[in-house]
């Protein structure tokens, strides 16, 4: 538990938002959420915009419950927390419909499915109900950021190397390609969930390279 006199940048404060980036990364180290991963990450626009609405989701939702919790009753506390989640979850659904349709159209179901996200529910119920709000917000604005990162990370080499493109934009020279009298094809195995998980492995295991410690985890 954060102390209550606690500045509001201190080194355990700023400890909360960059452990989740790296060495507690919710899906490379506590393997959570990995499902959106494989299913949002074959283009770039997607999967930032699905980090973006976790990123939102889980700092407020653990900010709101953490203002909540001296007076949400033990019983019912799970049902407080889906609740919480499942208004800030249709705010940002909305907001999508209203500014990035398309977006949200390639999305679907996925962002209503942020409400069961194992990474948000874990988050409130192992530090926000137990701790002040602001390091609560901090928590899950790091902790979400640890999340999109990876998203990206996966949807950058994913699109490249499966569509040659960035955000729909072409970025592999088109005389490059094989059928222009060139050398290089595009990998349609990139482009398909199982590739998906497979980064996700490769950068585990690059992770876990450089920090020894977590193998042990």
């Amino acid at each position: 538990m954060i102390d209550q006199k606690e500045p509001l940048f201190s080194t355990k404060i700023l400890r909360l938002f960059t452990n989740p980036i790296n060495k507690g990364n919710p899906i490379t180290v506590l393997i959570l959420g990995v499902c959106s991963a494989l299913a949002v990450t074959a283009k770039m626009k997607p999967a930032i915009v699905m980090a973006i609405s976790v990123i939102v989701v889980t700092g407020f939702s653990s900010f709101i419950i953490s203002l909540l919790r001296n007076t949400i009753p033990n019983r019912i506390r799970i049902i407080v927390q889906l609740v919480v989640v499942a208004a800030l979850v249709i705010l940002v659904d909305q907001v999508l419909r209203a500014y990035a349709y398309e977006v949200s159209k390639q999305l679907s179901v996925f962002v209503g499915l942020i409400i069961t996200n194992c990474i948000i529910m874990g988050r409130i119920e192992a530090f926000a109900l137990g701790n002040k709000p602001w390091p609560a917000l901090v928590d899950g604005v790091g902790n979400g950021i640890g999340y999109g990162l990876i998203l990206i990370v996966v949807a950058f080499f994913r699109e490249l190397l499966g569509s040659g493109t960035l955000f729909g934009h072409q970025v592999i020279p088109e005389n490059w390609y094989i059928a222009n009298g060139g050398f290089y094809e595009n990998n349609g195995l990139m482009i398909l969930p199982p590739m998906a998980l497979i980064m996700v492995g490769v950068i585990i295991w690059i992770q876990r390279s450089f920090n020894k410690q977590l193998i042990e985890k």
